[in-house]
């Protein structure tokens, strides 16, 4: 091997090694910061058991719930998530267009959600400073809220910078990638707390 050679695979080694250093590790880095925000949904499941179990209602009260409008809901959410994959499965086709039109889907989903929680909030038959059962429900769904209020803004950026030209495209696809992992995330919270308030 001369030594022409040998400096040219000397550059190669190096320059896979410098690769491998710099990996583009993002969405770990949300999936480690969704990890950190599950513990503090966590906290509030914890919190929400134990005042439901040692501080229950007066007498003549129960903590009966409406199923009609939370499973609708549900159901508005779990579908948002198959519209959420539909739009990062048509970007990886090159299809901006019809990946636009999932996630404006997607985004009306997420606040017909939003307006049915508003909806239930008017129809409780407790309210916001009742008993600590009462406050930890409030706090508990409208934290979620917020969460799926970010998630819905994201969303509504995501569509605008997918559009021709943008920023999203094939080559970069993390921004979408990004907020379809919170959305999920998202959706999967909701689904334990539908189970918890409403069916446990």
């Amino acid at each position: 091997m001369t030594s022409l050679q040998s400096e040219s695979l000397q550059q190669e080694t190096d320059s896979s090694e410098h690769d491998h250093g710099h990996g583009d590790h993002r969405l770990f880095g949300l999936a480690t910061f969704l990890v950190a925000d599950g513990m503090t949904f966590a906290g509030f499941f914890a919190a929400y058991l134990t005042f439901r179990a040692v501080n229950p209602l007066p007498s003549g009260h129960n903590y009966e719930l409406e199923l009609l409008l939370p499973t609708i809901n549900t159901l508005l959410l779990l579908i948002s998530s198959f519209t959420f994959h539909r739009a990062g499965a048509a970007l990886r086709r090159g299809n901006q267009p019809l990946c636009q039109r999932w996630l404006l889907v997607t985004a009306a989903l997420g606040f017909s959600f939003l307006a049915g929680q508003m909806k239930e909030y008017f129809a409780l038959p407790f309210g916001l400073t009742d008993n600590l059962f009462a406050s930890t429900f409030y706090a508990i769904t409208g934290f979620h809220g917020l969460h799926v209020t970010l998630g819905g803004l994201m969303i509504l950026i995501v569509w605008w910078q997918s559009r021709e030209g943008g920023r999203i495209t094939v080559d970069n696809q993390f921004p979408l990638e990004a907020a379809e992992l919170y959305w999920h995330f998202v959706d999967g919270i909701w689904v334990i707390l539908y189970g918890l308030l409403y069916l446990l």
